[in-house]
């Protein structure tokens, strides 16, 4: 983990999921982690699992019918328990193997994929629950490190360009593509890591939020490694 300022550090690490679930976002404070130790090998799971396309969704049949060693029965009873609980608070989590996720070339100066740093919104309160259990990390970007593309002067005239329609309805645009869901960090920003195993809660952009929404972007992948990620 990047060393950050206590004013400017977004991530609280919890003990327990009840705590992980029912402290509440203050001040620069937008992500939460049960901080927890991986039990198995996850890479057994992973590494069984054959991907036709850059990611698969792992369904629970699928997953208890895996052949394991007793290293992958530890692995995958955690996985088990982590969907378990997160159904139990009335989520609807889902375990991906990824590859890859798409790359969007649509506008080469404002790629909106989820390599780029973002944020998620929603129309209810609601918060964005991940884990990565094997690969590389998601990470997240302090919200003072970072800048709106959409307000960036030579960003915002390609997209007034784009648009090409009445000033006035121009807003409504950019939030009805999500271009302004969209960061790119600041000069000397740090990114920092959510690590690996820890379940982690982060606040989305939602009429009743008392933060701003936690920025953050999916890792691009290293030497074709792929990852285990449960996210709802």
């Amino acid at each position: 983990m990047t060393n950050q300022s206590p004013s400017t550090q977004p991530i609280q690490f919890v003990n327990t999921f009840r705590d992980l679930v029912t402290t509440p976002f203050e001040g620069n404070v937008n992500a939460l982690c049960w901080k927890r130790q991986l039990i198995g090998d996850f890479s057994e799971i992973v590494n069984q699992i054959a991907l036709n396309e850059n990611m698969t969704e792992l369904h629970p049949d699928e997953l208890h019918g895996l052949k394991l060693s007793e290293q992958g029965q530890l692995a995958r009873e955690m996985l088990f328990q982590d969907l378990k609980t997160l159904e139990a608070h009335g989520a609807s989590p889902t375990l991906n193997v990824i590859h890859s996720y798409e790359r969007d070339d649509s506008y080469p100066f404002f790629p909106t994929d989820v390599y780029s740093f973002h944020v998620d919104r929603s129309p209810i309160p609601v918060d964005t629950y991940l884990c990565t259990y094997y690969g590389d990390s998601s990470e997240v970007l302090p919200n003072a490190q970072a800048e709106q593309k959409v307000l960036v002067p030579e960003i915002r005239e390609e997209l007034k360009k784009l648009f090409g329609g009445p000033d006035k309805y121009f807003e409504s645009f950019l939030n009805e593509q999500f271009f302004d869901l969209h960061y790119q960090p600041k000069f000397n920003a740090q990114p920092i890591s959510l690590g690996i195993g820890h379940m982690c809660r982060l606040a989305t952009d939602h009429p009743n939020s008392k933060v701003l929404p936690c920025i953050h972007r999916a890792p691009k992948e290293k030497n074709g490694k792929k990852r285990l990620l449960l996210i709802c």
